[in-house]
């Protein structure tokens, strides 16, 4: 019940957005699992999350990190601006990970519905969605968290 909800508050938003302000989609903020005590992130601590360094939280919980596929507008914007890597960038060390033994990649998912409801049900999971996506779910599911760019 709860799926459909969230699904038909995001189907709307999307097309009243795409009607009148497409850039504002693109907008992305980093959202955890709910049981994700941690309320903001430096710069560097999403880096290092986002590039496979740091496996856990600060209270031990498996850090289980989610991005969209390669191709996907969303995933390149939040690659450049908040990372400040490109997108093909990241694949590579991604890539570099897997190949060598030395970590692994994370999970790719195919969009922003799929990110909510994952994150929202996994323990200890990140990731990203638009802000648009994100003020039309239900509140409580998922974090927000605060990246302090200093």
């Amino acid at each position: 019940m709860i799926d459909k909800l969230i699904n038909k508050k995001i189907l709307t938003i999307l097309l009243l957005f795409f009607i009148h302000k497409p850039s504002a989609l693109l907008a992305a903020d980093v959202i955890a699992s709910p049981n994700v005590q941690t309320t903001s992130l430096s710069l560097n601590q999403l880096r290092h999350i986002f590039f496979m360094r740091v496996q856990e939280w600060p209270d031990g919980t498996p850090i289980k990190v989610y991005v969209l596929n390669d191709n996907n507008e969303l995933h390149k914007q939040f690659s450049k601006e908040k990372l400040g890597v490109f997108p093909y960038k990241l694949r590579r060390l991604w890539d570099r990970n897997i190949f060598s033994g030395t970590g692994q990649a994370p999970t790719v998912l195919d969009n922003e519905l799929d990110m909510i409801k994952i994150i929202s049900a996994s323990q200890g999971g990140i990731g990203y969605a638009s802000k648009t996506i994100i003020n039309g779910s239900s509140q409580g599911i998922f974090n927000v968290l605060f990246i302090d760019v200093e």
